[in-house]
């Protein structure tokens, strides 16, 4: 495997520097395994070669898939807390630091030394307050002197037990926090708003459902393992395609896999690493497929003919479907529900528009690998999308309300509920 053919997709990106992602040197500091962990294999699957890493623990599993997608990857892993000035020696070199911990001691520390001047310090963290959860992410480096700064500071001094409040929020940190680190390395823009985000906090239903998730590219890879975290087992992956060597940069579970196909890899490796149920068809999900058995379909296919096909057999059905797309810079998430939510995503999204422009365009996808369709594509928004996806799909399945998300990495309210 080479490096270029790993990364090819995200190499076709204008403007994109990929020599500059794998000389940075990142510093990390965390106490919570999980979202250290996940912004630590999203970050190997860029190419961000060099880390060096202040935690006291690591999730091996999501560090064993690291490793196995980028050959490349360094990390120099110091097991403990940051808790002293002098720690600092060890992000000496780093071109940024990423703040996850949970503790005002660390925060404290790094903020003061991004204050004089030495060091940009990107602060995300996931949090839970009653019966709320929720993410911020902030970039502070010298002048931005902000009220906000104190939002993002934790309230608890020094460091204690940090477990991860919600999965599927770390999913989403993780990549918010990852397209921070490359606008600040390739000299994109920061984001000038304190990000945010919070819901009530959702439990797993009494009875856990059959879901169905039809692709298993990009998101269909973080939908399943946002479904695993969020505790759901039961899962079914549609999907025809075999693995490419261009699938690794952002279908992290596929390492070493070239060649085999994508769902029966993808559920495979998820019962293994987190216990699931899962299963596989290397099929189309087609308008014979029996949809009886699934109480909600993840759409994760990569085009609108394919989309437009699964929110009529949805409808036809009364199947709650939840629909995500994505591309380099952004994408959206939209829900239905036969009763609360009637409106399909291909109606929603103005899908049959964009179809009947393209006069060639089948409404019967034919199977091509990505090495065939070269388009741009990138981890983070595939890693954002997809965790709001299973977002909305707890919100569903909680009785509560799921408007149609659409994210813009590129502009300064990040998530937004309007067309």
């Amino acid at each position: 495997m080479t490096y270029q053919a790993r990364l090819d997709r995200q190499l076709r990106i204008p403007q994109w520097n990929q020599n500059i992602l794998a000389r940075a040197r990142v510093g990390v500091v965390g106490d919570n395994e999980l979202l250290t962990s996940l912004y630590l294999l999203a970050a190997a699957a860029l190419g961000v070669n060099q880390l060096r890493v202040v935690a006291p623990r690591l999730d091996e599993r999501l560090i064993s898939l690291a490793r196995r997608l980028n050959p490349d990857w360094q990390l120099n892993h110091f097991e403990g807390y940051y808790t002293h000035p002098l720690c600092q020696e060890i992000f000496r070199q780093c071109n940024l630091v990423v703040d996850l911990s949970h503790f005002g001691l660390a925060d404290k520390i790094l903020l003061e030394q991004a204050f004089q001047g030495t060091l940009t310090v990107i602060r995300g963290f996931t949090w839970e307050d009653g019966q709320e959860q929720g993410f911020k992410i902030f970039t502070y480096l010298k002048g931005r002197e902000w009220l906000e700064l104190q939002e993002v500071v934790s309230q608890v001094n020094l460091p204690g037990k940090a477990d991860s409040r919600d999965g599927v929020l770390d999913i989403i940190a993780a990549g918010l926090i990852l397209e921070e680190t490359k606008n600040i390395l390739l000299g994109g823009r920061i984001s000038p708003e304190l990000i945010r985000y919070q819901r009530p906090r959702l439990a797993l239903p009494a009875r856990l459902p059959a879901i169905g998730i039809v692709g298993a590219g990009a998101l269909g890879n973080f939908v399943g393992l946002g479904l695993a975290l969020a505790g759901f087992k039961e899962m079914s992956f549609f999907d025809p395609d075999v693995i490419e060597v261009t699938n690794l940069n952002r279908q992290v579970f596929f390492a070493g896999a070239v060649g085999a196909g994508k769902a029966r890899t993808l559920a495979d490796r998820l019962n293994r690493l987190f216990d699931t149920q899962a299963s596989a068809v290397q099929d189309y999900f087609g308008e014979g497929t029996d949809m009886g058995g699934f109480e909600v379909i993840f759409d994760c296919v990569d085009n609108f003919a394919s989309r437009i096909a699964l929110s009529e057999a949805c409808a036809a059905a009364g199947t709650i479907l939840i629909s995500g797309g994505s591309d380099v810079a952004g994408g959206q998430v939209v829900a239905y529900h036969p009763h609360r939510q009637p409106q399909t995503p291909a109606t929603l999204l103005g899908l049959y528009d964009i179809v009947g422009r393209r006069p060639g365009e089948s409404r019967h996808r034919q199977r091509a690998a990505c090495v065939y369709q070269p388009d741009p594509a990138v981890i983070m928004t595939n890693q954002i999308i997809a965790g709001f996806m299973v977002e909305a799909g707890r919100k569903v399945l909680a009785g509560l309300e799921a408007p149609p998300l659409f994210y813009d990495a590129e502009a300064d309210q990040k998530f937004s509920t309007s067309t």
